[in-house]
């Protein structure tokens, strides 16, 4: 089995050494592991695992450490050094990652965080980083359907909303208008595929769509009441965001569930908030 450089892998541990031990790295040859990694009562024929990648010299190293993200994926780092010959982000491995002026959309600061996708450059055959995001994603098409539950992180807000990596492969956007929570850059949340735009866009949504998203959350809002002994000021002119710091959903399935709970005579309304009403059962 041939070591993926980073990668995670389980490799066969060869022999040991003074300053570590060496593992079977397939068609790239024995890798070293320095001894300040490797785990304590490993053995020449066991299999350990370790993440491979690059030292500052360019040999493959093995470590136990834990990066922020593997090749492919995208993760939000801090720039630790601002220079010449790049960025340097830490990604949670002795050697930091690199991402090339080439590769950023603004000179990238030191100090502050961004959302940098890690790959392989096929040329210099080194594991850096990039700032542009949507260069090394949406490249395939993408899978997803209409109410797809996926994996958001946060990259940047535009005009019109957020822009989100999904599943690490592709981008999409999360208009302003559904936004009931404050996002930054960086944020991982969980999502859905809201719906799959005919120029090959995304569009995001945070809550379910559908009325699927509505079913069994009668209870859940009921409880928000009960919590607050059973009246809160609360009416269809409050703010989203009012709405969406107590129920943790959006004001317009709030809406939904509030008619609902009204039809079936478990909440009384006024013109200054709701009441629930209470049964000798509750």
């Amino acid at each position: 089995m041939t070591a993926l450089p980073g990668q995670y892998n389980e490799l066969l541990m060869l022999k040991s050494t003074d300053f570590g031990i060496y593992l079977d790295g397939g068609d790239l040859g024995e890798i070293l592991m320095p001894l300040k990694y490797v785990p304590e009562g490993v053995e020449a024929g066991q299999r350990v695992h370790c993440f491979v990648y690059y030292d500052t010299e360019d040999r493959l190293i093995a470590t136990t450490e834990i990066p922020k993200a593997v090749v492919g994926e995208c993760a939000f780092l801090e720039c630790v050094a601002a220079t010449k010959f790049g960025a340097f982000m830490h990604w949670g491995l002795t050697k930091d990652l690199l991402v090339p002026h080439r590769e950023q959309n603004l000179p990238l600061e030191e100090g502050r965080s961004y959302v940098i996708h890690i790959y392989t450059d096929t040329v210099s055959n080194r594991i850096v980083g990039s700032a542009k995001i949507e260069k090394h994603l949406n490249k395939t098409t993408p899978t997803f359907k209409e109410g797809d539950e996926v994996n958001l992180l946060i990259a940047r807000k535009t005009d019109s909303g957020m822009v989100a990596v999904i599943n690490h492969t592709h981008t999409g956007l999360i208009y302003q208008n559904e936004i009931f929570q404050n996002l930054r850059s960086g944020d991982a949340v969980k999502g859905y595929i809201f719906k799959m735009r005919e120029d090959g866009k995304t569009d995001l949504k945070l809550q379910k769509p559908g009325y699927d998203a509505l079913v069994g959350l009668d209870k859940d809002v009921v409880n928000v009441f009960k919590k607050h002994g059973g009246y809160l000021a609360v009416t269809d002119k409050s703010d989203p965001e009012e709405i969406y710091r107590l129920f943790q959903m959006s004001k317009k399935n709030w809406k939904k569930i509030i008619g609902n709970l009204y039809k079936k005579r478990a909440i009384e309304m006024f013109d200054e908030g709701i009441r629930i009403v209470q049964h000798e059962d509750d």
